[in-house]
């Protein structure tokens, strides 16, 4: 777990770049903050996120068209926030300049680009992190510290729901539809779910079967006839649009699931189940998990709607009975976006920048959260037929197991146009 006693306002005053100020490039506004860290410049190909970043940013941050520019401007780490399947270039481009490197989740999409990510961080030695905001979510915190106290013995199965209410505003009027672009929502999507059941189980998917569908939004005859344009999801979002048939202006090309379950085994042995549909009424996570002793459940994710729940089941047998053992409220503010999962990342993210150390996010388990997502959808488009995860290469993971030794601190900046061997 990540040691939040080193608060983020002792960290120096930090110098950040943003490549890609669209759709999350709330997470960049979130690092800047005078004395802490100052977001200097920013790349964005499209004219509309370049004025968005002087807008959030003021006028004295610089701004370039092509993100390899930004080295000229002496960055200490840099946000990498474009489109899922162009994170890779920039990623590698600044680890080989030795600027510390956020990638947004997913860490690509495809996994020999996630292996040459690791690779590239190992072999610079420049600090790496992915952003999975799910593991600072109050509700999964608070069931993971219940896991660690044993309050229900050994964990044997973790179960996942994801009812993606909103699936067909933020996944099928745009690229996200597209395998092209993707691989698949079970990755796009699922990398969030399938790193929180990785970490709430303490172990990786090596068996993967799933089965899925393009149930109702593959049939829409309503989509887009005009070009893409700069538009993103909430100028279009509409929550009173009902039911999913009712939406207009799909994304032409639409052949990535909307309705998708998964089954895996773990390398320690347990047993997960992951179930992620886009056209729900209700927009939420419920995460089951059952140990030896007991039975974990929350009920709200503290993202959207009701405060949520965390509930045990652990004293005795006995039929339905929705009181339970043990009811809390997550210990830690539910504000922000996210749940405040999004500002405790970044908080995390500048003390790694300056100090390095453990962290609650791990890249080897953001490349495993992509392995299944990859394995799970080779499974679901050859009917179920189960595919193996391949492992990551030993001396990589040894090195992120122990927290990326011998990494370069913000203490001497670096403008070099980096080597590419």
């Amino acid at each position: 777990m990540t040691d939040r006693s080193t608060a983020p306002e002792s960290v120096p005053e930090l110098r950040i770049g943003v490549v890609g100020f669209g759709q999350r490039a709330s997470l960049a506004a979130l690092a800047d903050r005078p004395g802490t860290s100052r977001v200097v410049s920013c790349a964005d190909p499209a004219e509309r996120g370049r004025t968005d970043a002087r807008a959030v940013l003021g006028p004295d941050v610089r701004v370039h068209d092509r993100y390899e520019d930004l080295l000229e401007d002496g960055l200490d780490a840099v946000f990498v926030l474009t489109p899922d399947d162009v994170h890779t270039a920039p990623a590698l481009f600044f680890l080989e300049a030795g600027v510390a490197v956020f990638v947004e989740k997913p860490l690509a999409v495809d996994l020999d680009d996630c292996d040459r990510v690791l690779a590239a961080a190992a072999r610079t030695r420049t600090r790496l992190y992915v952003g999975h905001n799910l593991r600072h979510l109050p509700v999964l915190r608070a069931m993971r510290r219940l896991i660690d106290e044993g309050t229900i013995g050994g964990v044997r199965a973790v179960w996942c729901r994801h009812f993606v209410g909103h699936g067909g505003d933020y996944y099928f009027k745009d690229w996200h539809a597209e395998r092209a672009r993707t691989t698949g929502l079970l990755l796009q999507k699922g990398a969030h779910d399938l790193d929180a059941i990785h970490w709430l189980a303490g172990g990786s998917a090596r068996t993967v079967t799933a089965l899925g569908d393009l149930a109702v939004y593959g049939a829409s005859a309503h989509r887009r006839t005009r070009p893409q344009g700069p538009e993103r999801v909430q100028d279009w979002f509409d929550e009173g649009i009902w039911p999913p048939s009712a939406l207009r202006d799909l994304n032409p090309v639409i052949d990535v699931e909307d309705i998708s379950m998964v089954l895996t085994r773990l390398d320690n042995g347990v047993l997960t189940s992951y179930q992620q549909c886009h056209f729900t009424p209700d927009y939420w996570r419920n995460y089951t998990v059952i140990g030896d002793e007991g039975r974990i459940e929350n009920l709200g994710d503290g993202i959207q709607g009701a405060a949520p729940l965390v509930k045990v089941w652990n004293r005795r047998r006995s039929g339905y009975r929705p009181e339970a053992d043990l009811t809390l409220d997550p210990a830690e503010p539910t504000d922000g976006l996210h749940g405040g999962a999004d500002q405790a990342l970044v908080d995390e993210f500048l003390r790694f920048v300056a100090y390095g150390g453990a962290t609650a996010t791990s890249p080897v388990a953001a490349r495993e959260a992509v392995a299944t997502g990859i394995a799970a959808t080779t499974s679901l488009r050859a009917g179920g037929a189960p595919v193996e995860v391949p492992a990551l290469a030993p001396p990589l993971a040894d090195y992120f197991a122990h927290h990326q030794p011998g990494s370069r601190a913000p203490s001497a900046r670096t403008a070099r146009a980096p080597h590419h061997p």
